[in-house]
């Protein structure tokens, strides 16, 4: 039975009461609510929803990383990092809205959408059946579909919206039928019992094994921003509101990586592939054509949507080698942690140049420095430690997941090489990361400063203070990674 104490049911509790009341309430009110007080109290249960997963790790009432249960939900340190990376990623959107939903209409539907988003998000990492994990990912899904297309006046917003649902929709089917296969021949949706199930096929069977774990693949590739299903991705990101494409780029991302470790890694192990080298091979591919994107970039939203492509090669670099090194999923889980606070306040700190200068293009930032001199600062602080410069928080990250594929070395040949193609692709990042500083800092007419949003200051504040401490001293982070980290290479017993 599922303890209804537990962290994911509290969740849904605070956070799907408040996100259906929203528009509720807004219907009832003969004069409607403004943006700041739909805005606060969407922040009051964000906040309580973060404050509980972190009280239930303090009293050491969460379980250490136990992927599966017998439950459809469990309340582990896994899930707990993806909700606390996650739940950040909404607070970020939800105060950088504060000043960017002005004067634009239905303020209680937006904030209700991104509640309901994220408690799919937060359902996702803590799933271990199918049929919860796809209800989760379509709870997750559906919201930010109209989200992105919320600005209805907007072309490009319309655009943006339909091929993200166009692709969400192929997304979600090839996952559903990637279910149905796992179902069919193991008579279970529970990830644990499947994956046993996996374990045991007859040899006319393991092709059918095959196809399912190559759809989950697919489909939460989609969402991970992986190569080559990845086309999606910079469309929605330039087209919707840049708050929104912080939740995509920091949030829904991360939902794609935790499903992934439930279901495809542990697929993978009991079916006994050589997967990891593929993965690699992927995570190469995904890094180098994010960042060499990147670069050819005039747009700042759609640069860090390539960006954001990159990173997603990263990650992948440590569940590629996870079974050969055990930090490899640490890497992977700070890094998670870490872009979520760095992506989340770039795409935050366009918000507030939209907000105030309403341009995104490259060369219309000419001065931004001098101009908005708080949110220029959080926006370079957040690329900095994008490129993993030291001593901020990116940096430590990358040094785990480049340091995690060298020691895999001694078992797999190539796990030296993707440290080389990490560091190198870190290195080109710089390349255009350096472009954006220049522009806002070097390049321009000395123009006066103007006002930037409170609320988007806010957010840089506490982004820059969270790189900085944790460059500075990142050993809770990491202590924390490697408590939330799953064994991969575990033994299972049929």
């Amino acid at each position: 039975m599922i303890d209804l104490t537990s962290t994911p049911i509290i969740i849904l509790a605070i956070l799907g009461s408040v996100g259906v009341a929203l528009p509720v309430i807004n219907i009832g009110l003969k004069e409607k609510g403004s943006v700041i007080s739909y805005g606060y109290v969407t922040l009051i249960a964000l906040f309580a929803s973060i404050g509980y997963v972190l009280y239930q790790l303090a009293l050491d009432h969460v379980a250490p990383a136990a992927l599966f249960s017998q439950d459809v939900l469990v309340d582990d340190a896994f899930g707990a990092l993806f909700a606390i990376a996650m739940l950040i990623v909404a607070i970020f959107t939800t105060v950088g809205s504060f000043n960017y939903m002005k004067n634009k209409d239905n303020p209680s539907i937006y904030f209700s959408l991104i509640l309901l988003s994220a408690i799919g998000m937060v359902l996702v990492a803590y799933s271990t059946d199918l049929v919860m994990l796809f209800i989760a990912w379509e709870l997750m899904s559906i919201p930010t579909y109209i989200l992105v297309g919320f600005l209805k006046k907007d072309p490009i917003s319309n655009e943006a919206a339909i091929k993200y649902f166009l692709f969400g929709a192929l997304a979600s089917a090839i996952i559903i039928y990637g279910i149905s296969l796992a179902y069919g021949i193991t008579g279970s949706t529970n990830i644990g019992e499947v994956i046993q199930g996996f374990m045991v096929l007859d040899a006319n069977l393991i092709p059918i094994a095959l196809l399912s774990v190559a759809m989950f693949i697919a489909g939460f590739g989609f969402k991970m921003g992986l190569v080559p299903f990845h086309m999606w991705l910079p469309d929605a990101y330039e087209g919707a509101p840049p708050t929104i494409a912080a939740l995509l780029a920091a949030g829904t991302k991360k939902a794609g990586f935790a499903a992934a470790l439930r279901v495809i890694v542990m697929g993978t192990v009991a079916l006994s592939l050589d997967w990891t080298l593929a993965l690699g091979i992927i995570a190469v591919m995904t890094m180098t054509v994010g960042n060499i994107a990147a670069i050819m970039q005039k747009n700042l939203a759609r640069m860090l949507a390539y960006s954001s492509i990159g990173h997603a090669g990263y990650i992948l670099i440590g569940l590629s080698i996870a079974p050969y090194s055990t930090l490899g999923l640490q890497g992977s889980l700070f890094h998670i942690l870490n872009h979520a606070v760095m992506k989340g306040a770039a795409f935050i700190a366009v918000a507030g140049i939209v907000t105030a200068l309403a341009v995104t293009h490259i060369e219309k930032i000419k001065g931004l420095g001098r101009r908005m001199p708080i949110t220029s600062l959080g926006l370079v602080i957040s690329l900095l430690a994008l490129a993993g410069v030291p001593p901020l928080n990116g940096f430590w990250s990358k040094l785990v997941l480049f340091g995690s594929a060298i020691d895999a070395g001694t078992v797999v040949w190539w796990g030296p090489w993707l440290a080389v193609a990490g560091v190198l692709n870190s290195a080109l990042s710089l390349a255009y990361y350096g472009w954006i500083i220049r522009k806002m800092y070097f390049e321009g007419e000395r123009e006066k400063r103007i006002k930037e949003p409170r609320s988007i200051i806010i957010i840089m504040i506490f982004s820059i203070m969270f790189m900085v401490t944790i460059g500075v001293y990142p050993d809770p982070i990491i202590q924390f990674s490697e408590f939330a980290a799953p064994a991969i290479n575990v033994a299972f017993t049929p």
